[in-house]
């Protein structure tokens, strides 16, 4: 191999630097706004497949590059195999990547409209927010996994309902709905930083398990991914969806049994909660949208 051979990265690499596995979130809670629009899917397909690809593959991949690359310190520390800190991504080609990640997601923007492009304009500029110095939303975990909860399902959730109403503003419902599944990602996102303390406490990031310790941080974690499911049930009952509001009570359920198991080893136990735990919340999302559909006689 030549040395300008040498210092490319293999593609194997950088789909690794993307993470396809935490692509999910925003496309689902993109597919839940378009749901929750009441708008019919036929006609729409074009403008449905390409908001999911631009939550997901786009602008979330984006915010893995850039996290990746202002974190390759931390990374050296808590997880020394993922590509940057392992060398398998020489150089500045994180950052290389991060940028021209960026650059493409505005590019297929364009095409969902003013309201699309806007949107995706404002997940990537929190994108660099939370990871680059100076702002770096996530050295303080409050602010930052707000900032990550709103990104991955607020912002995508009012994304999709949005761009389906021909870009115009969404069911007030529908932006509550929103919002709530915004403060249960908190939770969620809270979940991920089990895995790093040791890592984030020596670079000072003060993630919520170092800020409040390993077990308040788990019960602030399960205390806000359940209040805001139970907000979304009282108003499912509330717009006359009762068997919407069961299934979203029968979701929160199962999910207090896991809870109870994760709180007692929160530090051993967050990764398979998040594995188990994590897509019962997230059906119940698609459970409200649905609701919200019955509930404004939306076409299917």
């Amino acid at each position: 191999m030549t040395a300008a051979t040498q210092s490319l990265p293999a593609p194997s690499a950088i789909a690794e630097l993307l993470k396809p596995i935490t692509w999910f979130p925003p496309m689902w809670a993109f597919a839940c706004g378009v749901v929750a629009s009441g708008q019919p899917f036929a006609g729409h397909w074009a403008l449905i497949i390409t908001g999911v690809l631009l939550a997901g593959p786009l602008v979330c991949a984006t915010s893995q590059a850039v996290n990746d690359w202002f974190d390759r310190h931390v990374d050296a520390i808590n997880e020394p195999h993922r590509p940057i800190p392992s060398g398998r991504m020489p150089g500045r080609w994180g950052l290389y990547v991060a940028v021209a990640w960026t650059l493409l997601s505005l590019l297929v923007a364009l095409s969902l409209g003013d309201w699309g492009f806007l949107a995706a304009a404002a997940g990537l500029a929190l994108a660099w927010a939370y990871s680059a110095p100076p702002v770096r939303l996530k050295q303080n975990g409050w602010w930052g996994n707000a900032a990550c909860g709103f990104c991955y399902e607020g912002l995508a959730w009012i994304t999709g309902a949005a761009v389906m109403a021909g870009g115009t503003m969404p069911d007030p419902r529908s932006i509550l709905l929103a919002v709530l599944y915004s403060l249960a990602a908190h939770g969620i996102m809270t979940l991920n930083d089990f895995k790093s303390i040791r890592g984030d406490r020596a670079m000072g990031v003060a993630s919520l398990p170092v800020q409040l310790g390993a077990d308040g941080a788990a019960r602030m974690a399960c205390l806000t991914m359940a209040a805001p499911q139970l907000v979304v049930f009282a108003l499912l009952l509330s717009w006359d969806q009762p068997l919407h509001a069961l299934a979203i009570a029968a979701l929160l359920i199962g999910q207090a049994l896991l809870m109870r198991w994760f709180v007692h080893k929160p530090v051993e136990r967050a990764l398979y909660y998040s594995g188990f735990g994590v897509p019962i919340l997230v059906s119940g999302m698609m459970v409200a949208a649905w609701a919200l559909r019955a509930q404004t006689g939306g076409l299917g």
